[in-house]
């Protein structure tokens, strides 16, 4: 099987080239070609602009009739990216360059200008120096003194290098930093002083204010006299005689029958009968130890416990003598 990439055909040995037909093809025939945009454009039909280097897909054909020193010139159609309309420029051999046709106006360029202008008075210099020697003497002259300035300038851009070179920037560096240094040192003093300022013309309004408001206080309200407690005098006094007092404003004394006169209720009970017998009952006075000021009359053979309804046979003992002062408390409502 013979090599699929090789560098030799084979030929028979009848093979005769002049006998392989060959195809007639127009002149002006269009290749599809791949290309960049040569320079700025801006379409005629929408405004579009069209900036180098945009790649398109352009139709390219050899132009008739225009040759510059034998070589071809050829034209290239390209579309529009916004309208799709039909945009032509073709190669300009002779200023190395391309030409606008039709469809775009080709936007402006400085540096094409430029080198034009320069053109232009090159070919304006050389045609007056070939009809005017004169004037070739003076360009000559123009020119010596024009390379005699830029030598001057060159011999003095070489000293200043030459004066550089002995120059220590490691020591120029520190010098820089050092003053930097220095500069932030006295940033922070000035603004620590300032700082300073502030705080003492602070405490100085502070202190103005406090004795200003010292000064306008007004006196303040004397404190009223403090009224005694009316109960005071409970606290004062023993609690013993507190309750003897206590008892003798509510209810008098057991011997005293005026205070007790509306809630007592006569009624016989077996202390009557003792009383006939020669029992006598002993009395409130004598429990108290002390006689009432205006006693209440008496009917014989009755006492005050008699007319409270007890009976003086429970009085000898001592759970009834408790009894006796709950019932006279509950009678009191104490």
């Amino acid at each position: 099987m013979s090599e699929r990439k090789v560098l030799n055909k084979y030929y028979p040995p009848d093979f005769d080239p002049s006998k392989i037909p060959k195809l007639k093809l127009p002149k002006d025939r269009q290749y599809v070609v791949r290309l960049m945009a040569p320079f700025n454009m801006r379409c005629k039909t929408c405004g579009e602009y069209i900036y180098k280097g945009k790649k398109f897909n352009a139709r390219k054909e050899t132009v008739q009739n225009e040759v510059y020193l034998g070589l071809p010139i050829f034209r290239f159609y390209i579309k529009c990216t916004r309208c799709l309309a039909e945009i032509t420029f073709k190669t300009d051999p002779e200023n190395t360059d391309y030409t606008m046709e039709h469809g775009a106006t080709r936007n402006f360029q400085a540096e094409k200008l430029l080198e034009e202008e320069e053109k232009r008075v090159q070919k304006e210099r050389e045609d007056e120096e070939l009809n005017n020697p004169m004037k070739v003497l003076e360009n000559r002259t123009k020119d010596s003194k024009l390379e005699m300035e830029v030598l001057e300038n060159l011999q003095e851009l070489k000293d200043l290098n030459q004066r550089q070179a002995h120059v220590d920037f490691e020591a120029m560096l520190r010098q820089h930093r050092l003053s930097e240094e220095e500069r932030q040192q006295q940033e922070q003093e000035e603004d620590e002083r300032e700082t300073a300022a502030l705080v003492e013309e602070a405490r100085k309004r502070r202190l103005l204010e406090d004795s200003d408001s010292e000064e306008d206080a007004s006196p303040a309200p004397p404190r009223p006299a403090t009224r005694p407690n009316p109960t005071a005098i409970l606290d004062e006094a023993p609690k013993a005689k507190r309750k003897a007092e206590s008892w003798e404003r509510s209810i008098g004394t057991l011997g005293g029958g005026s205070q007790l006169s509306g809630l007592v209720v006569v009624r016989k009970t077996d202390l009557d009968h003792g009383t006939q017998n020669g029992q006598q009952a002993p009395s409130s006075g004598t429990l108290h130890n002390r006689k009432p000021a205006d006693p209440a009359p008496q009917t014989p053979g009755t006492s005050s416990l008699s007319q409270l309804g007890i009976d003086s046979r429970y009085t000898q003992h001592q759970p009834c003598r408790i009894n006796i002062t709950k019932r006279i408390h509950s009678l009191l409502g104490l």
